[in-house]
């Protein structure tokens, strides 16, 4: 009887060991996570001193660092398919980066080797080319800000032509022509956005000439662009011709700077890193935010945008906010082919991955 009590004894204690050395376990990992802050990383295509692409995205993830009480480990000036990012990202891992940012399109093509090998590294890129496990895409929804600025230079033109100059044909700057062109023609059916091409991110060079083709060679008396920094805009202002900036905030320009499309990066920067700290981060495969959140929108509208257009503007942003699908059917493309049926609309999975077709109302200026 005793050895028999002695038994059941020895089997509820290791009963008792089965079931609190998984929580000791987990308690100790937790533990582990979170005994100190984790240190964030970034790299970036540009000078983050720069007003731009670049400044706007160090100036957002800094900030939330901060709020967090987080170190903020810097890589700039790393340009694409030199085999920079992967080494930057080695750097990172070793000064004890626990999640990296890699915020130029073609760094996660180029570097899929490099996370896939850091795999207890949280990764977000802002391209959708590779997804891994510990991979997730991340981009606001600027095609809807773009929509408005199309509105707004619709509005504007008196030559009925309106410059676009843009990087390169991928996913993301498509989205953003089709939606402003869809924004034009809201307020303008007879408006065309003329496109040229630099095939990069940041050209001075390429983003001059191309900037003073679409102003003397077609007419264009409102210009935007979709490139890193603001080359296209000192271009403008010389020529005295409108424009709309992209994703900064500029200064010392005229009332022909009519207002820029930004994305809140300090918003979206919060809502990613508070992601990863509740370890949510990576169950994402495409993330986004948009105008319904305050992330992206137009600001500083100047002096030669009027009131009306004004009020204009923003009950077509009520719209968005209300959910109005801005790529809906009947939807064709430059050469007349259906992209959307009538009734339909473009999911967000191709709107981030695979928009490869240019709407009807723009014209490649080559």
């Amino acid at each position: 009887m005793l050895e028999k009590l002695k038994r059941l004894r020895y089997i509820a204690a290791v009963a008792v060991m089965l079931l609190f050395f998984p929580l000791v376990a987990m308690v100790i990992d937790f533990g582990k996570n979170f005994e100190q802050s984790p240190k964030i990383g970034i790299i970036t295509l540009g000078d983050i001193n720069v007003p731009g692409w670049n400044k706007s995205h160090y100036d957002g993830i800094k900030a939330a660092c901060d709020r967090f009480g987080l170190e903020l480990l810097v890589r700039d000036n790393v340009p694409e398919n030199t085999g920079r990012c992967p080494a930057a990202i080695r750097e990172l891992v070793q000064e004890g980066a626990d999640m990296i940012f890699l915020s130029s399109f073609n760094y996660a093509v180029e570097s899929k080797e490099s996370v896939e090998k850091f795999h207890n590294i949280a990764f977000a890129t802002n391209s959708s080319e590779v997804h891994t496990r510990n991979l997730t895409s991340y981009f606001p929804r600027m095609y809807q800000a773009r929509y408005l600025s199309g509105t707004l230079a619709g509005m504007k033109t008196k030559s009925n032509v309106i410059g676009y100059v843009a990087a390169i044909p991928n996913a993301e700057v498509i989205r953003g022509i089709d939606a402003f062109t869809l924004g034009v023609q809201r307020v303008n059916p007879d408006a065309t956005v003329v496109v040229i091409w630099t095939n990069s991110w940041q050209d001075e060079v390429k983003e001059k000439i191309n900037a003073e083709r679409l102003i003397t060679e077609v007419g264009a008396d409102v210009l935007t662009y979709h490139q890193d920094e603001d080359t296209v805009a000192k271009v403008a202002e010389k020529f005295g011709v409108d424009f709309i900036a992209y994703n900064a905030i500029l200064s010392g320009y005229s009332e022909h700077y009519l207002a820029s499309v930004y994305c809140d990066w300090e918003l979206y920067y919060i809502d990613m890193i508070e992601r990863y700290l509740k370890g949510e981060l990576n169950t994402m495969k495409n993330h986004w935010l948009g105008i319904d959140r305050g992330a992206v929108g137009l600001r500083e509208f100047s002096s030669a945008v009027t009131p009306e257009m004004i009020a204009k503007i923003d009950s077509f942003k009520q719209e968005l906010i209300g959910n109005r699908q801005i790529f809906f059917g009947p939807l064709y493309d430059i050469d007349g082919e259906i992209i959307c049926e009538d009734g339909d609309a473009i999911s967000d999975d191709v709107l981030f991955e695979s928009m490869n077709r240019l709407v009807k109302g723009v014209e490649i200026l080559e």
